[in-house]
């Protein structure tokens, strides 16, 4: 993973989403922690092009966020606060293959796509059910098969943990920790981040912290309180 912000800011009218800031990522597994409106979804939609620069440029393994735009979606996969929005269609086999159907693949090759990132999660007895009959952790689980299925280089998770119960934080949590993947996890749930290579902290629009684990999560409670 190369990401790179380069001067690269945010804003939505007069307000300033996210101050112009300079800083180059390469770790496996960064974390993004603040309040509620401090920064950080804006600066994590900014890493795919979800939010688009307003000022400087960001690059994901050297394209531009904003000329490249279809390379970096396909490369950058993210994962919503609400799973839920993210399903399209009622059948989770279904919903986990549209992507795939989209880029041309065959109805065979989308199948066997399918099974094995069913299989590499261990939920395959969940292909057959209705999205809106699975609990919190497994919406979250049939989203990251959505995504992963793709093949992307870097996941971005956005508060993955979030309204789920103690069972199904583990679960989630396990998952994480398993993913081959690059990560990136925007989270108020400090344990689950306590371990990553990296912790950003943001306040107010800009970026506040930029530090291993123990030290930015102790100054991000410096900063609340």
């Amino acid at each position: 993973m190369d990401i790179r912000f380069e001067g690269a800011g945010a804003r939505f009218g007069e307000r300033i989403a996210l101050e112009p800031l300079t800083l180059t990522l390469t770790e496996r597994r960064i974390g993004i922690i603040g309040l509620n409106g401090s920064g950080k979804t804006t600066f994590a939609r900014m890493i795919n092009g979800l939010t688009k620069p307003t000022e400087g440029r960001v690059t994901v393994n050297g394209l531009d966020t904003r000329d490249d735009a279809a390379s970096v979606l396909s490369m950058v996969g993210f994962i919503f606060q609400n799973p839920q929005n993210q399903i399209i269609l009622p059948i989770v086999r279904d919903d986990i293959g549209f992507g795939l159907k989209n880029r041309g693949m065959g109805k065979a090759e989308i199948r066997t796509a399918v099974d094995v990132v069913l299989a590499r999660f261990q939920v395959s007895h969940l292909a057959e059910r209705r999205a809106h009959e699975l609990s919190g952790g497994e919406l979250q689980l049939a989203a990251l098969c959505a995504v992963l299925v793709t093949r992307p280089q870097v996941l971005i998770l956005d508060e993955p943990t979030n309204q789920l119960d103690l069972k199904n934080r583990a679960l989630v949590e396990r998952t994480i920790e398993g993913l081959n993947e690059d990560v990136v996890v925007i989270s108020h749930d400090l344990e689950l981040v306590d371990d990553f290579d990296r912790v950003l902290v943001f306040d107010k629009g800009r970026l506040a912290v930029d530090a291993p684990p123990e030290e930015a999560i102790t100054r991000y409670r410096e900063l609340v309180a």
